[in-house]
């Protein structure tokens, strides 16, 4: 089954990405960072996404990226599905912090159970066809709205690897909080076996061995 080992988000400064990533998130290097200076406008067309346990974890997480610089598109509120919250980060990148859970059930914590990268698409239904035919299984699926894919293991770490999901873009834009509009590129590289290819949204992949031995912070 084809997994996503690593994300690689393309910034104009990698360094100043980097405190930011560790400040706010403490991120491992499953989210890597790499200059460049390609032009980009508006919405880049996904978000990253964080699942926590307890709205206290999420509270915490926003606090974090906002006093590291991040901007606040939407502030932490309950939810039909339950309590979070989304930030942008100096470099432009979309995060949301989110729990299904509506209660606090102990003290909070730095702890992040999943990291999903949402792509916002044109096509559900094409863009599901098109990663099912290179290798990734799909976990959840609701018609034309919203796929989900199974993360499974790395067999490169043994971690639990991005997890990728697919969103109507425009959904995917209100969901967050911002104008569907954006133009140039979307700053984005995904690794993982199922590369190289680049997806019908311009969405790039790489393999995982390049995405390994290419240059990188950690964040």
């Amino acid at each position: 089954m084809a997994t996503i080992e690593t994300v690689t988000l393309e910034v104009a400064d990698p360094a100043a990405a980097d405190r930011f990533h560790a400040t706010a998130f403490g991120l491992d290097t499953r989210i890597r960072l790499r200059a460049s200076e390609a032009p980009t406008t508006g919405f880049r067309g996904f978000t990253l996404a964080l699942t926590v346990s307890q709205p206290a974890d999420v509270n915490g997480f926003i606090d974090a990226a906002l006093d590291a610089g991040a901007t606040s598109l939407k502030p932490a509120a309950k939810s039909f599905w339950g309590y979070g919250g989304v930030v942008q980060a100096p470099d432009g990148t979309i995060w949301k912090i989110a729990t299904s859970a509506k209660k606090d059930t102990g003290p909070a914590t730095r702890k992040i159970d999943e990291i999903v990268l949402l792509l916002g698409v044109a096509d559900v239904i094409a863009s599901k066809r098109f990663y099912v035919g290179r290798g990734l299984a799909v976990a959840k699926s609701f018609s034309r709205v919203y796929v989900e894919f199974a993360a499974g293991e790395s067999p490169v770490t043994g971690e639990s690897p991005v997890k990728l999901a697919l969103y109507r873009r425009r959904a995917l834009a209100k969901d967050l909080g911002v104008s569907p509009e954006g133009t140039g590129t979307h700053g984005l590289l995904i690794g993982g076996d199922a590369g190289p290819f680049t997806d019908p949204d311009g969405f790039a992949w790489e393999a995982a061995s390049l995405a390994g031995s290419a240059g990188h912070h950690r964040a």
